[in-house]
């Protein structure tokens, strides 16, 4: 096993945008969806619609556009679900397009009402949301968490163990057969394959990215002297878009290995990595560990901001430290009138402790208490 370094790095999350006519195609495509999704309001309201189940201080109507993070597609799914079904007046519409598109679609302004990232706003981005945010600015609201799984195919080998340094110089093609000394002396007895290695990434934009180079910049950095950035840091490799494409490549190619939120590898039964951190254990990938690192970040926003800080070089025992937290973008004022409404009460729902407390169905982790609270309060702010 190696030995841990002495000195800790927090590392703090930018977030960055994709091409401007990209995000225009998406966004008008959402815009499309929701206008074709729409039918007849009479028949959301009739005696034969589900019961309520979501105990959300209603809108009486609205439509609200978000897209963004994929990391918090299948929880936005499930809170969309419980909350149409008390809230029928009100329509809301998510399209996962990764995290730099949907901060992009969100700074254009008119598309969407809020956008999904997995990091926090850059300066640059804050100063130009004051133009789509009249009298406002546009702030992050954390509100889901997870852990981001290392998945990997390889048959017969179950409950792998690998630290940052191991990975890092994995996904940066440095570590390219499976039965390498690094990897075998972290598994000792272990029957590792003479297989070469495919390590995969996200070719698109990505908080998922941002926050797997985050953690090995934090925790690895002689190993990983890259940027925490939305776009892939390492060489070599293979890529595919979004989280569903690395979840498609790792389960297709025997001797893969890439990276995406828990509740894909769950829902396709992807073996994951557990992270030996220099804890007395090797911490595996779960909505209890991933609460765990989450716990100890602390809020540095500034004003209704409330953007994390998480420490990736944690030594505690059951965190796992690889994890991500997705923001809602939103104004914190300046927000369109008539969809104003039916945006804080949606929010409202998906940061209450029933939208929360769902969240670990599902495979994700919800916000420690202190921070829900805070979310709350300042989506009750929201003009």
């Amino acid at each position: 096993m190696q030995h841990r370094r002495k000195d800790r790095r927090r590392v703090l999350l930018p977030v960055g945008a994709t091409a401007a006519a990209v995000a225009v195609a998406l966004a008008g495509a959402l815009l499309i969806k929701m206008k074709s999704e729409d039918g007849d309001d009479t028949d959301r309201n009739t005696s034969t619609a589900p019961p309520a189940v979501a105990r959300a201080d209603c809108a009486k109507q609205g439509k609200v556009p978000g897209s963004g993070s994929t990391a918090q597609q299948n929880a936005m799914k499930r809170w969309i679900k419980e909350y149409e079904r008390s809230c029928p007046g009100v329509r809301i519409a998510y399209n996962p397009v990764g995290s730099g598109a949907g901060v992009n679609q969100f700074l254009l302004g008119g598309f969407t009402a809020f956008g999904g990232t997995d990091g926090a706003l850059k300066p640059v981005d804050v100063e130009q949301s004051r133009a789509v945010c009249p009298g406002g600015r546009a702030i992050d609201l954390p509100m889901v968490g997870g852990p981001i799984a290392i998945g990997y195919n390889l048959p017969g080998v179950n409950g792998l163990v690998m630290d940052a340094p191991t990975l890092a110089k994995i996904f940066d093609s440095r570590i390219t057969q499976w039965n390498d000394r690094a990897i075998q002396q972290l598994n000792p007895g272990v029957n590792l394959p003479n297989l070469s290695i495919k390590a995969v990434h996200r070719s698109d934009d990505s908080g998922t990215t941002q926050n797997l180079n985050a953690y090995l910049a934090g925790a690895a950095p002689a190993q990983w002297p890259y940027p925490a950035e939305k776009s892939w840091q390492g060489k070599g490799g293979s890529s595919a878009d979004r989280s569903d494409g690395v979840v498609s490549e790792v389960t297709s190619s025997v001797g893969a290995i890439g990276y995406f939120e828990l509740s894909f590898a769950t829902a396709r039964k992807i073996d994951t990595v557990r992270i030996d951190t220099g804890a007395a254990e090797p911490v595996e990938a779960s909505t209890t560990t991933a609460s765990a690192g989450i716990a100890a970040a602390e809020v540095i926003g500034k004003g209704k901001d409330l953007t994390l800080k998480f420490d990736y070089d944690t030594l505690a025992a059951g965190a796992y430290p690889i994890v991500l937290v997705t923001y809602e973008i939103v104004c914190d004022r300046g927000n369109d009138k008539e969809v104003l409404p039916a945006l804080k009460s949606f929010l409202a729902y998906t940061a209450s402790e029933e939208g929360q407390e769902i969240l670990p169905e599902i495979h994700y982790a919800p916000l420690p208490e202190n921070v829900a609270e805070q979310v709350r309060g300042v989506v009750a702010t929201l003009s």
